[in-house]
Formats: structure tokens, C-alpha cells, sequence
């Protein structure tokens, strides 16, 4: 009951403004229980959900908005791992969608809001492309500060803007693979597979760092015993790229590519799901959370 209150009442206020003006604190502890049904306990959190929740209100570097900023974050790629982990630029960065080129722009691309998650347009046919939806798509997410729905504060300072890069697949000519890689306190920890992003079929399948298939999502004990999907050429590169990028952080999500038989950087996730992973077992939520020492 109580928590019905609390979602009604969330969507009663409706308006981001009003949101805005509740403390990151208080915030975070409403949204964790109209989201995932539990009391957020701050003093003592326990689950990677819990943890994640005081990362963000205790875990402050000045080169979080610049790591977390996928145009910024590209220098860094460069001096750390090199230029050849990156996925080429064809255009940008622009401030609005007036700017965009788009007679000097191949004919497969993928358009990139650089300060939050969701702002992107795949685009397979520069002809056949819906501009007035893209066009919708972007400005929208240029418009959001996406620091106040989960209060990440990273990305309260990032510049938006757009970028355009390179259209990659992998090995099956259909799709990109994601492949995130979860660190904690600087060691990798697993591989989660995510498939069907450009089909809108979005599946999520955890690994360990041999390739054994590991149930911890929800649903996953309907798949065959078998299960499997198929081991990236390049698995333990990414391994070692996400070993060296996670080496001074306590929580970090490497997320990678594997495409024209080399591995491109994707980016570099503090707060995986933004601590409202619902989509893991609880038992998952606790283990993970049990090998995060704050």
C-alpha cells in the first residue's frame, strides 16, 4: 500500500521540476522504493543496487563528467588504450540539429547525443531515414538534463552535444553486440551480453570471464540447459581493456564492441541501470553487492 502511495504520488507530481526541487537523498530513497520495492538503507547498503544508490551520493571525481561524456571521453581512450579502440568519427560534435550535415554524412551512420543514455539514432539507409522522428528523438534528449532522474551527478555537467559515428556490426551483419563487462574495486567480474538492440528485442545474458553461461537474470531457468551464445574472438582483449580502465575505480561497467575483427570501445558506465537493476535476481543483487567494498 505504501508504496502504491509513493508511485501515485510520484506520478500525481508528474513535472521534472517539481522532482527537481526534492534533495538527492531523499530522492534517491523515493525512487528506490516505488522502483524496487525495498527501503534504501544508506548506513549499511548491501546489495550492488544498494551500493550503487551511495556511490552516488559519496563517490566524487573530477573526471567522472569527462569519462562519462562520449565525445570527452574519447581522448582519454586514446592515451590510455589508443586511437585504434575507437569508433571513427564521421561528423560532429554539434551543438543542435541545424548544424548536422547530412549531405556530408555516409549513407550508414549512428547519431549520438554525448550526455545521457537512449539519445541515438541507428540509421541504415541515409535515404529511407524518418529525419522528422530523428530530428524529434535528439532535440529531446538534447533538451534533458539526464543528471535528475537517477541523480548521476557526472552527468549534471556535460555539454550536450552530437556526434556521428561510424555503423558497425559484428560477425552476423545484423546487429552489434554489447558486451559489459562488470569490474568491481578494479577486477572484472563477468561479460553481460546484450542482443536484439536494433530489432527492439533487447535480451540481456551474464557470462563468466571463460565464457560459462550464468543464470542470474530473472527468466533465465526457462532457457535450455545448453544455453549458450557464441564467444567473442576477442574476449580476452577485452578483459585486459576492461582490467585497465576500471584499475582506479571501485564500480565500473566496460561496455565493448566486437566488429571487423577488432574490439572498439563503447563506454564507461559508473552506475550500471543507475542502481534500479530489476532485471537480475535478488540473490544476484546480493552477491554482487557482497564483492563491492566501499
Amino acid at each position: 500500500m505504501e508504496r502504491n502511495l509513493i508511485q501515485k504520488g510520484i506520478a500525481w507530481a508528474g513535472s521534472r521540476q517539481i522532482l527537481n526541487l526534492v534533495p538527492d537523498k531523499l530522492y534517491l530513497k523515493l525512487m528506490f522504493w516505488a522502483r524496487m520495492g525495498q527501503k534504501l538503507d544508506f548506513r549499511n547498503p548491501k546489495s550492488l543496487n544498494e551500493k550503487v544508490q551511495w556511490l552516488k551520493l559519496n563517490d566524487y571525481k573530477d573526471s567522472y563528467p569527462q569519462l562519462a561524456d562520449k565525445y570527452e571521453v574519447r581522448n582519454y581512450i586514446k592515451k590510455t588504450l589508443g586511437e585504434e579502440y575507437l569508433i571513427p568519427l564521421v561528423g560532429g560534435p554539434w551543438a543542435n540539429w541545424e548544424q548536422i550535415e547530412m549531405e556530408k554524412l555516409p549513407n550508414k551512420f549512428v547519431l549520438k547525443t554525448t550526455h545521457d543514455s537512449g539519445g541515438i539514432v541507428v540509421c541504415t539507409d541515409k535515404q529511407a531515414l524518418d529525419t522528422k522522428k530523428a530530428k524529434e528523438k535528439i532535440e529531446s534528449s538534447l533538451n534533458n538534463n539526464y543528471f535528475w532522474a537517477g541523480r548521476e551527478y557526472p552527468y549534471k555537467y556535460i555539454k550536450p552535444r552530437i556526434i556521428a559515428e561510424q555503423y558497425l556490426t559484428d560477425e552476423s551483419g545484423l546487429e552489434l553486440k554489447d558486451y559489459k563487462i562488470l569490474c568491481i574495486n578494479g577486477v572484472p567480474q563477468n561479460v553481460m551480453v546484450c542482443t536484439g538492440r536494433l530489432q527492439g528485442n533487447v535480451k540481456y545474458y551474464f557470462f563468466d570471464l571463460d565464457w560459462k553461461f550464468l543464470p542470474l537474470n530473472h527468466g533465465d531457468d526457462q532457457l535450455p540447459k545448453d544455453f549458450t551464445l557464441p564467444r567473442p574472438k576477442h574476449l580476452d582483449e577485452m578483459v585486459r581493456i576492461a582490467k585497465i580502465l576500471s584499475k582506479d575505480f571501485k564500480l565500473l561497467r566496460v561496455d565493448l564492441y566486437e566488429a571487423n575483427n577488432r574490439v572498439y570501445f563503447g563506454e564507461m558506465t559508473f552506475y550500471p541501470d543507475s542502481g534500479f537493476d530489476t532485471d537480475i535476481l535478488p540473490s544476484t543483487d546480493m552477491d554482487f553487492g557482497s564483492w563491492l567494498v566501499l
